[in-house]
């Protein structure tokens, strides 16, 4: 499970039980620091932290801070202005400006439908807007609404917008990237840009598979491992990932939403089965492909897929041997590589 769905899911499941949670969130940002504007974490009502903001100071005083909002039910933002030592502390900004919301989330029931629709968006990979309605600000702040945007322009929950403000606003939002915030007459409205997860599929569950998928969703995307074999593919051995059993492999990708924001990692039992994914895979529009293999087996499949009339400029964009090369052997060591080059990737796309 990554990250953005680790804390939805924590903030859902602590309104279920009745119990109130404090969302914190990063909202304004100057300098530089290991999290980014719009990072999220969460406090429970037993004081237990989920999530972080980056650590260091500002995450202990945003902590020491969220147990005072629960007693008191009242959200509260906090500033941060760093300079001199302070600034050198291990993870703080140096010389800049951060601003914290900690917003009260109580446990009633139209929290608890709005937060779990945020969770669902989440879980499921969907891009959207989070919005937060805010009026005044330290100890004075309230929350006004909480909302969810779509990008048809869709809302769920309320917003201070009119739906002409929601059209005029749309172009602008599509060109942000993370946290966005808008300010009103007497009012400030915080964006939270949740861009659609990227989703690895892994082809394959035997040894390398399960390293490579926990490794892939701690750092973030959202795993599907698709094999033949349910004594393989199965939640105990892939506990992070969404499980797809197959008959074979010719029916692998069926029902499969393959975009730019998919790759496809293959590593299945035999060479027929990685030729017939790769070839399937080079149909889609994915982002990445990488496929395990020795440089043999990869002209020999690569011949195949030629002879069929698989254009050679599509071959070339393949990442086989895939992964970065660090001289790994174990099953451990090799998925390294590969989410080292999943990674790379995703940043590379990104820029």
């Amino acid at each position: 499970m990554n990250e953005k769905e680790y804390l939805a899911k924590t903030v859902a499941e602590q309104l279920e039980a009745g119990l109130p949670v404090v969302l914190i969130s990063i909202v304004s940002l100057q300098g530089s620091t290991p999290r980014h504007s719009g990072t999220k974490m969460a406090v429970a009502a037993d004081g237990k932290p989920y999530g972080t903001i980056g650590g260091s100071l500002i995450e202990a005083a945003a902590i020491r801070e969220a147990k005072n909002v629960l007693s008191s039910g009242k959200s509260t933002t906090i500033s941060f202005e760093l300079t001199g030592k302070d600034a050198t502390a291990p993870g703080m900004i140096c010389g800049g400006k951060a601003e914290i919301l900690l917003d009260y989330i109580a446990a009633v029931e139209e929290n608890l439908a709005f937060f779990q629709r945020w969770y669902d968006l989440v879980r499921l990979g969907q891009d959207f807007y989070l919005i937060t309605h805010l009026k005044g600000k330290g100890n004075s702040v309230q929350v006004l609404h909480h909302a969810i945007l779509h990008s048809d322009g869709s809302v769920i929950g309320n917003t201070p917008f009119s739906e002409i403000e929601i059209e005029s606003l749309r172009p602008e939002l599509h060109n942000i990237s993370s946290t966005h915030i808008v300010n009103l007459k007497d009012s400030w409205v915080v964006v939270d840009c949740i861009r659609k997860l990227k989703t690895l599929y892994c082809f394959g569950a035997g040894h390398v598979a399960v390293p490579t998928a926990h490794l892939a969703a701690l750092v973030g995307f959202r795993v599907v491992v698709i094999d033949d074999r349910p004594d393989f593919a199965n939640a105990e051995r892939f506990p992070e990932a969404h499980i797809i059993v197959v008959a074979d492999f010719n029916h692998a990708f069926k029902g499969l939403e393959i975009d730019s924001d998919s790759y496809i990692v293959i590593v299945t039992r035999g060479h027929q089965s990685d030729r017939t994914v790769l070839e399937k895979s080079l149909k889609t529009s994915a982002g990445y492909i990488g496929m395990i293999s020795s440089k043999r087996k990869r002209a020999a499949i690569y011949a195949a897929l030629l002879a069929q009339g698989i254009a050679q400029e599509k071959l070339e964009k393949v990442h086989s041997p895939i992964g970065i090369d660090i001289g790994g052997e174990t099953p451990e060591e090799i998925a390294v590589s590969i989410v080292a080059e999943l990674i790379k990737a995703r940043s590379e796309q990104a820029a």
